[in-house]
């Protein structure tokens, strides 16, 4: 049976009931949101697609004045109930509520694939920018093909992958959207995550034996056959279960990053 896949407003207005179960921010990926923000002033910072929160709260915490902006009002809701005050607004990204230039940076974790006009969401980024740098944490396609998930769901992780967007496409949208500059970081997935995002399994697979896991993670929920998953669980249990889990995944190279970070500058 295939899956439909659902808008993303849709998708986790349906999860976010959950998502705090297994999604939770990750020091390292809050660590490097901090230093390629390269804060230089006392404005605050805006979280486009901030979900329930999770990184809103956490650069909060850090010391960082934060605004979180996402669709989905369940999602807010849980993210209110966790930091109440902190500012949330419940928006499109490509329609920013804000004046010109009110923001000293921009993040947006783990969303890019979620935006209908990614040029647009771009734009509004950078009209509300102060001189400020956004940074992205997002996954290319050719990294997603790379992941040893591929060897038991590849269905799903192949229309995983089409839905992001590519570099060149970033880069174009970045340009006419007003960026003048931009660079890369590449980002390998820790031994023992946190937040339990799509690769968080990749050091440890017997976590996408759990259901809850699965239930938190867009591409199991959205973009996946229940047949291949169930067909894909059992290979995965019974190659754990008898040492051949190394010798199934071999073929998929640990090269060039498991996500990559952006940093671009208006």
């Amino acid at each position: 049976m295939t899956m439909m896949p659902a808008m993303p407003q849709a998708l986790y207005d349906r999860i976010g009931a959950t998502y705090d179960a297994t999604r939770h921010a990750e020091p390292a990926i809050v660590d490097l949101l901090i230093e390629l923000l390269d804060l230089r002033q006392e404005a605050p910072i805006l979280d486009i697609g901030c979900g329930t929160g999770n990184y809103t709260n956490a650069l909060h915490q850090r010391g960082v004045a934060m605004v979180g902006l996402d669709r989905s009002g369940l999602m807010l809701r849980t993210a209110q109930g966790k930091a109440r005050q902190l500012p949330l607004i419940g928006a499109d990204a490509a329609a920013l509520p804000f004046p010109n230039r009110s923001f000293g940076g921009a993040v947006c974790t783990l969303a890019l694939h979620h935006f209908e006009d990614l040029e647009a969401t771009f734009a509004e980024a950078a009209r509300v920018l102060r001189n400020g740098r956004l940074v992205i944490l997002t996954a290319l396609p050719e990294q997603i093909m790379r992941y040893w998930l591929r060897a038991y769901f590849p269905r799903m992780m192949q229309r995983s992958a089409d839905q992001m967007p590519d570099w060149s496409t970033i880069e174009i949208a970045l340009r006419r959207a007003g960026f003048r500059t931009w660079s890369q970081r590449l980002y390998w997935m820790p031994q023992q995550p946190v937040d339990l995002f799509l690769y968080s399994g990749k050091h440890q697979p017997h976590l996408y034996l759990d259901e809850r896991v699965r239930a938190n993670i867009s591409s199991f929920a959205n973009l996946a056959d229940r047949d291949e998953i169930g067909v894909g669980l059992e290979r995965l249990k019974r190659d754990l279960a008898q040492g051949r889990f190394e010798h199934a995944t071999a073929e998929y190279e640990d090269v060039g990053g498991d996500y990559l970070f952006i940093a671009a500058q208006v």
